[in-house]
């Protein structure tokens, strides 16, 4: 799984490196108010900045979401002010070093990663194969923030039409649709509403 999380990695470079400075600098992504240049910062930022995650299980889980974004936010701000190609540079090693608590976690970051990749891509009218792994990924990684932030997946049953099993309460409302728009909604993104299917 190791070398998915770097070939995902991989797959974001080249999607960041085809992007104009514009673009780059202050292109529309799926996080609301992020940049694809603040999404690498954020996603750099799991490998090299895990502090800034420490008040995240401190406190109510009511306010997790909250402290989660300024954890985000944070990651994001360190690499506003770095030159793009220093960043990219970066970058590059990232994805070819992961450190050892992202081969640990590998499950969770591959999501993180793959669903971001997603938001840049989506932002930007921009479109891909997701990968199997990276689909997978992205649902997981929808199920898990959703719990945090929206109860979407407490509330319904999800039902994967691109392969899996369905998650969730038999007889709660069904939402059925691809493993990555799934995981997209859970975790709040609901531009790609009109992609799934409400039963």
């Amino acid at each position: 799984m190791i070398a998915e999380l770097r070939a995902e990695r991989h797959r974001l470079i080249v999607t960041l490196d085809a992007l104009t400075d514009e673009d780059f600098d202050h292109g529309t992504t799926l996080c609301a108010g992020w940049s694809p240049r603040d999404v690498l910062g954020h996603v750099i930022g799991l490998d090299y900045f895990l502090a800034s995650y420490r008040t995240v299980l401190i406190g109510s889980p009511l306010s997790a979401g909250a402290r989660i974004n300024a954890a985000n936010g944070a990651q994001a701000e360190r690499v506003r002010a770095m030159s793009r190609t220093r960043l990219m540079q970066w970058a590059r090693h990232w994805a070819d070093h992961p450190t050892a608590t992202s081969k640990i976690a590998v499950p969770v970051i591959l999501g993180d990663l793959a669903m971001h990749h997603q938001d840049v891509l989506r932002g930007l009218g921009l479109k891909r194969e997701v990968p199997d792994r990276a689909a997978s990924a992205i649902l997981l990684e929808g199920l898990q923030l959703s719990v945090w932030m929206n109860r979407r997946s407490l509330r319904h049953r999800i039902v994967p039409a691109d392969g899996g099993r369905p998650v969730g309460r038999r007889g709660a409302p069904e939402v059925r649709g691809t493993r990555e728009a799934l995981g997209l909604w859970l975790a709040g993104r609901d531009s790609v509403a009109p992609e799934l299917h409400f039963g």
